[in-house]
């Protein structure tokens, strides 16, 4: 399987919802968004490809309400962290967002994730 897939397979196992990059227009919250904000990349002096990959991911959780939001950012930081798919631990802590106009609170956390090339 692929980093994508397996991420895909930890995060809808929390929320029903999940979507690459962003989600369709007029989805039911709550829903998942993730997207790939970078990681490191690995060279070898002997000029082999790694078996190996890194990403950095940033997961947004997005709802009606700041709990809910903040409970379910905690799930996936368990489920992230504990996933046997791949190695994941959090960059930082959950931070909180809110957009007055479209009335949506959200919760995003970045991971570093390690997994098969």
């Amino acid at each position: 399987m692929s980093l994508e897939s397996d991420l895909y397979a930890v995060l809808s196992a929390v929320c029903a919802r999940v979507y690459p990059d962003v989600a369709p227009t007029n989805t039911t919250r709550p829903y998942c968004t993730w997207q790939q904000v970078g990681g490191q990349a690995l060279t070898y002096l002997e000029r082999a490809v790694p078996d190996k990959r890194n990403a950095e991911v940033q997961v947004n959780v997005w709802s009606a309400t700041r709990s809910e939001a903040n409970a379910l950012m905690l799930q996936i930081e368990a489920a992230m962290t504990t996933a046997t798919a791949f190695q994941s631990k959090p960059v930082g802590a959950m931070f909180a967002v809110h957009d007055e106009d479209v009335g949506v609170y959200g919760a995003q956390q970045d991971f570093s994730i390690w997994a098969a090339r």
